[in-house]
């Protein structure tokens, strides 16, 4: 093998991907295989830069300047140099320009940026269906990070697929609204599994997923944030449904999240579109077009000032930066 210090650095910018309905559950938690399909965008601004160089020592990755934690990654790695037919060793650095494990999918968005800058380091071309593939066994989200636009992972899938183009619905707008910087306290893996050995309702949440899913895809399809959004707001609630029913309960949301669930109430009483969805944290999203944007951001100013907003939108595929 060639030393570390004969190897170039590749370099790939990944977006986190959010999942409008929702993946919570393993089918297979060998080969991290989801339970319940999801659909979902890739959030444009927000991105995970990792850099990977060859290595004769033992695979490492840092994530903002911390080791993480090396068995989190063996199954990835071993998995990787298996398809690759390559006994190599890589040594990679992450930064996320957005909080990190604290419900915005930084696991997604971390495993498809590694997955594309290991595969680009070892020399190797693979069908953005391979990298999906692998990108799955660190994170089942980052399957859907390795897509630009609106894409769908089926119920026990290997990979991802991309239903439509990120510039489908050019008007479709997201605020997340950041309430907590803080690392969650269960991870989302943890969690999962905990909502799926003790809960009495998911098997139910399990059950319900593909009806959501397809009269989502449909909705979709004609750009109707109206018909959307409630879909959207149920896969959320029954998501978190299950993870209530837990032992113990799983309880990720702040008094502040409720604030904005209730504020986005409010108004659509006011007839303003504006659709929340939450992942395993306590961070709020807001589905909404670009016209009720600042209508929606000066509310939210005026009832949690101390809140941070972030805009997005559809996003692309992964990037290659050039160094």
């Amino acid at each position: 093998m060639m030393s570390k210090t004969n190897q170039q650095v590749s370099t790939f910018r990944v977006h986190p991907s959010l999942a409008i309905i929702k993946y919570w559950g393993k089918q297979d938690s060998v080969n991290n295989l989801p339970a319940t399909p999801s659909l979902a965008f890739n959030l444009h601004g927000l991105y995970t830069e990792t850099s990977v160089t060859l290595t004769d020592a033992q695979d490492r990755v840092l994530v903002n300047d911390q080791l993480a934690d090396p068995p989190r990654y063996h199954q990835f790695f071993d998995n990787l140099r298996h398809v690759l037919g390559q006994d190599v060793h890589f040594d990679a650095i992450s930064t996320n320009n957005f909080p990190t494990s604290a419900g915005l999918a930084s696991s997604a968005s971390g495993f498809a940026a590694l997955t594309c800058a290991c595969v680009k380091a070892a020399g190797a071309f693979l069908s953005p269906e391979t990298l999906s593939g692998l990108a799955r066994l660190g994170s089942a989200s980052a399957a859907r990070s390795l897509f630009g636009g609106f894409t769908l992972l089926p119920a026990g899938a290997e990979h991802a697929e991309q239903i439509f183009p990120e510039d489908h619905w050019p008007d479709l707008r997201v605020l997340i609204v950041q309430v907590a910087k803080e690392k969650k306290s269960i991870s989302s893996r943890n969690a999962m599994e905990q909502t799926r050995l003790t809960s009495p309702y998911y098997t139910q949440w399990v059950a319900s997923s593909q009806n959501l899913v397809q009269d989502a895809i449909a909705a979709l399809e004609v750009r109707d944030l109206d018909r959307l959004g409630p879909i959207v707001r149920l896969s959320t609630m029954r998501m978190f449904g299950s993870m209530l029913g837990a032992e113990p309960p799983i309880v990720y949301w702040l008094p502040s999240s409720l604030v904005i669930l209730r504020m986005c109430e409010d108004l659509r009483q006011k007839g303003i579109s504006a659709w929340e969805t939450m992942d395993a944290g306590p961070q709020v999203k807001i589905l909404c077009e670009a016209s009720d944007v600042a209508t929606i951001e000066s509310t939210i100013q005026d009832i949690l000032p101390e809140a941070t907003v972030l805009h997005s939108q559809p996003g692309g595929p992964p990037e290659e930066v050039a160094l």
